[in-house]
């Protein structure tokens, strides 16, 4: 199964999604903003199979979060999620580098089908 990175600033949706993916078998690594997220795949970026991320953050947001990302890790794979669909239209310049995006309010069902599109 895939290690999976998850950065997203609300409690509620993070654990969720840990849950669902990790229940299918997924190792998730849970951080709570941009900057936190940086740090795992610096730590660790050979290591991610896929970076899922919200888009509005606090300090380092999505966008962001996934530009360096893909900059240190072009083959890393991406799923965007977000709650406003105004920001996702502001990935436009990445859309060919994320896999999969999803928008908020999602089922468990939606994630698990864009973490499996997004891994195939």
């Amino acid at each position: 199964m895939a290690r999976i990175l998850l950065a997203d600033d609300d409690a509620a949706a993070r654990d969720l999604v840990q849950r669902a993916l990790a229940s299918d078998g997924h190792e998730v690594i849970v951080t709570q903003d941009g900057s936190e997220a940086l740090d795992q795949l610096q730590a660790a970026a050979k290591r991610i199979d896929l970076l899922i991320s919200d888009v509005q953050m606090p300090g380092i947001d999505g966008i962001e979060l996934i530009e360096k990302a893909l900059a240190a890790a072009p083959g890393l794979r991406v799923v965007l999620m977000s709650g406003f669909a105004g920001e996702l239209d502001r990935a436009k310049h990445l859309k060919s580098r994320i896999a999969r995006e999803i928008s908020k309010p999602f089922t468990l069902e939606q994630v698990r089908a864009a973490v499996r599109a997004a891994l195939a």
